[in-house]
C-alpha cells in the first residue's frame, strides 16, 4: 500500500542523512566482540535498528542505534567512547564516581549522554548541565 511504501521511503532517507558519507551499514555480527558483548551485556533482548562502520581502514569506530533508541559509539576495538538517548540512558552506563557527585549536585537530573574521551568523560544531564571530569573523576568544567 502506497502508505507503507511512503513511510518506508522518509525512514530510507532519515537513515541516509543520519550517516556521514563515510559511514556504511553493517551487520551487528562485524561489530569487534567488545561492541557485541557491550551491548548484549547491557541491553539483553535490545535489537539495533542500524549498525555502521566508518571508513577508516586503520582504526574505524562504528556505531550502533538500538530499536529503544538508544546510540552508542565504538573506537577501533571495541571499547564504548559515547552513549546517547534523547529519552535518556540507564544511570549504570555512568561510572558510579560520576553517579555520586551528580546524586550529590542535581538530585532530579537523569543522564541523556555519557561520553569517553582520551582524558576525560562527559556527562549531559537532563536538566541541560554538562559536567566534564577528569581521569580521576574531579570535575573539571561545568556548562549550562
Amino acid at each position: 500500500d502506497m502508505k507503507k511504501i511512503a513511510l518506508t521511503l522518509i525512514a530510507l532517507a532519515a537513515f541516509a542523512a543520519a550517516l556521514s558519507a563515510d559511514d556504511r551499514p553493517i551487520s551487528f555480527d562485524r561489530l569487534p566482540s567488545a561492541a557485541k558483548s557491550y551491548i548484549e551485556t547491557n541491553f539483553p533482548g535490545e535489537n539495533a535498528s542500524f549498525v555502521t562502520k566508518d571508513d577508516d581502514l586503520i582504526r574505524p569506530d562504528y556505531t550502533v542505534v538500538l530499536t529503544n533508541g538508544i546510540k552508542m559509539e565504538f573506537d577501533h576495538s571495541g571499547a564504548l567512547t559515547q552513549i546517547s538517548s534523547p529519552d535518556g540512558i540507564p544511570a549504570e552506563q555512568v561510572p558510579v564516581s560520576i553517579r555520586n557527585y551528580v546524586k550529590a549536585h542535581y538530585p532530579d537530573a537523569g543522564y541523556l549522554e555519557f561520553e569517553i574521551g582520551r582524558h576525560t568523560y562527559e556527562v549531559k544531564l537532563t536538566n541541560r548541565m554538562e559536567l566534564k571530569f577528569n581521569k580521576n573523576f574531579h570535575i573539571i568544567e561545568i556548562d549550562d
